[in-house]
């Protein structure tokens, strides 16, 4: 639905069906960005926030942790949901990972996944990354002439790469690929468990049950791989509790599958529709990485997070109180023209691109650096053995107000 005043496209923030129409919310989100960069949003179901559009603004945000808090309120949901949460939270069984924290605590946590992250450590996955790339690559070849891109290859990809990285069965890889699908689908009736907020509850608490009984098992026989590291892991001489555990184990295997599931999906649809650029990336493919780049300013996986003053303060000339909480957009940064040229044009070879699709500030991506492998991996292996490829059918997009991208995308082609 098409925005006609500033006041419509506020109303975009607390309507996940605007992030299945692109050309309609990049529309919306450019009248916000030139007539009211910084507005109140006010709904029924929501609690009021400010949305923030501009990309500078946002980077301040960002930039400045101090004041501006992940706690307590780091994702935009229901007041519903909200509530629902914080029961769960006060029983003990809540997550809270590294999205949910801040200070002293959030360095000492981040740190402990950092190192499985280094350059060191992700040079060691790549023979892994690259027989994944390799298997859905010739699945695609063998599936032939058609597939459900998103189902039978985005999904499945940066899953097996995550889950693979903690250590976990692959046994087990199918329910946990189906939980993270859940849980970042609150707002799909395709993709939701249920139709009431408890059944979201109910997700994380199938999250919790399993990643306990991992926990149990790792601390009495420690492992090789990272899942070990978090259970192992001490703070202050004091071993994480269970639920710290659990909650950076499911912000790993969601966040690091689901992202990068929608930047594979959106980078692919985003190469067929530029078919100009996808000729230009196989005649050079040096172009990979700044590629990778665009193909992730484009399909900009996360949407939206929050932050909370912590003190009085001012955005572009806008008062905002202590307590109250902002969201800010990131679509809308990676589209402002202020900062990228042309920023509606799919562009491979686009220098500089300062995209916030990993955010910026001391919550930067902490897989920024596998996410980037495995897009470029993929797009390695594929786009020298297509020899055609269209869309060959509709194309959907879930509705979200936090993660997203493509659910759909069905696909005809012709590889050697």
């Amino acid at each position: 639905m098409t925005a006609h005043s500033v006041e419509e496209a506020a109303q975009l923030f607390v309507n996940p069906s605007s992030y299945t129409d692109e050309s309609a919310l990049e529309a919306a989100l450019a009248l916000l960005r030139q007539k009211a960069p910084v507005v109140r949003v006010e709904h029924l179901s929501y609690r009021p926030f400010w949305a923030v559009t501009k990309y500078v603004d946002i980077v301040e945000v960002l930039r400045n942790h101090e004041l501006w808090l992940n706690e307590p309120r780091s994702v935009l949901q229901t007041i519903e949901l909200d509530d629902a949460l914080d029961v769960m939270r006060d029983a003990g069984a809540g997550l809270h990972n590294l999205v949910h924290v801040d200070g002293a605590y959030h360095r000492a946590l981040r740190a402990i996944g950092a190192e499985w992250f280094r350059p060191k450590v992700m040079r060691s996955l790549k023979h892994r990354i690259d027989e994944l790339a390799a298997h859905y690559v010739d699945f695609m070849a063998q599936a032939g002439p058609e597939c459900e891109f998103v189902g039978d290859v985005a999904t499945a990809y940066p899953g097996y790469v995550i889950l693979s990285l903690l250590g976990l069965p692959e046994s087990d890889f199918p329910r946990l690929i189906g939980w993270t699908q859940e849980l970042f689908g609150l707002d799909d009736d395709e993709r939701r468990r249920g139709q009431r907020s408890g059944d979201a509850v109910e997700v994380m608490a199938d999250f919790v049950e399993y990643f306990r009984a991992l926990i149990a098992d790792l601390r009495t026989n420690p492992t090789d791989d990272l899942a070990s590291a978090i259970a192992n892991a001490r703070i202050g001489g004091e071993l994480l509790s269970d639920m710290d555990v659990v909650s950076y184990y499911q912000v790993i295997a969601s966040a690091g599958h689901d992202t990068t599931k929608g930047v594979i999906a959106g980078g692919l649809l985003a190469l067929i529709e530029n078919p100009g650029e996808l000729e230009r990336l196989r005649a050079e493919p040096t172009l990979m990485p700044t590629a990778v780049e665009e193909i992730i300013r484009w399909s900009t996986p996360v949407k939206t997070f929050m932050r909370t003053a912590s003190r009085d303060t001012v955005i572009r000339g806008v008062s905002i109180g202590a307590g109250e909480s902002v969201c800010l957009s990131y679509p809308s940064a990676n589209r402002d023209g202020d900062v990228f040229a042309e920023p509606s044009r799919f562009d491979v070879g686009r220098e500089p691109n300062r995209h916030l699709g990993f955010g910026s500030g001391v919550h930067f991506c902490l897989g920024a650096a596998l996410a980037r492998m495995e897009i470029d991996t993929f797009f390695s292996q594929l786009i020298p053995r297509l020899t055609s490829i269209e869309v060959a059918g509709e194309v959907k997009f879930s509705p979200t107000t936090f993660v997203g991208g493509l659910k759909h995308l069905p696909l005809r082609y012709a590889m050697s």
